[in-house]
């Protein structure tokens, strides 16, 4: 089956994530996208093929004989889309030939601009798929979970040797919960790629440090006649911590290794009020910094106003999974060869956010990130082309063909 026959059937099944939900998968939907790839793995001859209570599918196309001694390799991507905007319904238009120009979408006659995606200009001649602008494409992920599928047929069809190829398709990763149930001990794999990301010559193995951070301000309100030395204003504490933070350390005004706080939320009155960060940070000394400055600002505000009227509570949500691929380094280089071998210069920029891949290898699966073609992901300008998911295809199949 082509890549793109394959992508066009994955994205008219509706698999949005709920931010929401605590359970895994967040929405029983995606169970739909599950089990037709369950159907599929098994139809294409693959063993171990399975999709779990938790909506975690997973499948093995056992080593080439002679082949059993390489090590195993795995390659993961997800198959919810985000809910920041609508999954329902997808109507992707095909535009072959693509001119190079600013496109229409179809529906909502919103403007797909070359200036947004100037990457565009250098798919001229290629077959754009965009959205009508009323939905998201969900390129990010379907579009790895075809590149996926199609590479592993091809090793099939062609008989390419290989060791050892472990698949796995993951639920809830747009709401951050891709990796929690991910069964390292059924999937076998030595190392491993995921396959969601923008540029196909892409080989990504660094994201950011991450967690959240919240304050809980606690008021004293009386009328505001007779408030002097009385009242606990809540809501105004909560601006003055905001103020303490610097204020071009934000998202809006960083860019590449730079690290941020981030005001998710912010909520409250004279009694009680709340504000909710991320914090990001690609160094690791500087994101512990980023985590101290909010405890001492926390002091501070204790000392001022009383230690019973605030509190923080900081989670770390993930780390750089760079510290672990520097351990593992031939796997970049390995997808890098794979990349050059398919006529691109292969880009490494540091991710930021985190992907499954971070976690899982935290967990002990090494595993950086590849892309998959697609762009403007999350929301009605996303695009992709179906030669850009060719080329992934292609990294892939390369990268099998080179055992190690």
């Amino acid at each position: 089956m082509k890549v793109e026959d394959r992508f066009l059937k994955y994205v008219s099944i509706w698999t949005t994530s709920c931010e929401d939900q605590k359970e895994i998968p967040s929405s029983d939907r995606e169970f739909d996208l599950a089990r037709e790839l369950e159907k599929e793995m098994k139809e294409m001859g693959l063993s171990k093929v399975k999709c779990d209570d938790h909506c975690y599918v997973y499948g093995m196309l056992p080593a080439t004989k002679g082949y059993e001694s390489k090590k195993s390799i795995g390659f993961i991507a997800h198959m919810d889309t985000a809910p920041s905007f609508s999954g329902k319904n997808i109507t992707p238009t095909m535009i072959p030939e693509y001119d190079g120009k600013d496109v229409i979408l179809s529906s909502s006659k919103e403007v797909l601009k070359v200036s947004d995606f100037p990457r565009l200009s250098s798919r001229v001649g290629q077959t754009l798929i965009v959205t009508d602008g009323t939905t998201l494409l969900g390129a990010d992920d379907k579009a790895g979970i075809a590149e996926i599928l199609t590479a592993i047929e091809q090793i099939i069809q062609n008989s390419i040797p290989h060791g050892d190829i472990w698949i796995g398709f993951t639920p809830d990763e747009e709401v951050g919960r891709g990796a929690d149930l991910f069964d390292l001990d059924y999937f076998q794999a030595d190392y491993a790629y995921t396959l969601d990301g923008d540029y196909e010559g892409e080989v990504a193995y660094e994201n950011f440090n991450a967690a959240s951070a919240t304050f809980y301000i606690k008021g004293v309100n009386v009328h505001p006649g007779s408030a002097k030395n009385i009242m606990v204003n809540a809501a105004s504490i909560a601006c003055e911590i905001q103020s303490l933070l610097p204020s071009a350390e934000t998202p809006e005004h960083t860019q590449n290794r730079e690290g941020f706080y981030h005001l998710t939320a912010i909520s409250g009155d004279v009694n009680n009020a709340q504000l909710s960060y991320i914090i990001r940070d690609h160094d690791k000394t500087s994101y512990q910094k980023r985590m101290d400055f909010l405890k001492e600002i926390a002091e501070l505000m204790k000392k001022k106003y009383g230690k019973e009227f605030i509190s923080l509570e900081i989670t770390e949500s993930y780390h750089n999974m760079l510290e672990i691929i520097e351990e593992n380094f031939y796997i970049v280089d390995k997808a890098k060869d794979a990349i050059r071998s398919q006529g691109m210069e292969p880009v490494s920029l540091p991710v930021r956010g985190g992907t499954d891949g971070a976690r899982l290898s935290f967990k002990g699966l090494p595993c950086p990130n590849i892309g998959t073609g697609g762009e403007g992901f999350h929301g009605p300008y996303e695009h992709i082309t179906v030669e850009a998911m060719e080329k992934a295809v292609a990294v892939i199949v390369e990268i099998i063909k080179h055992p190690v």
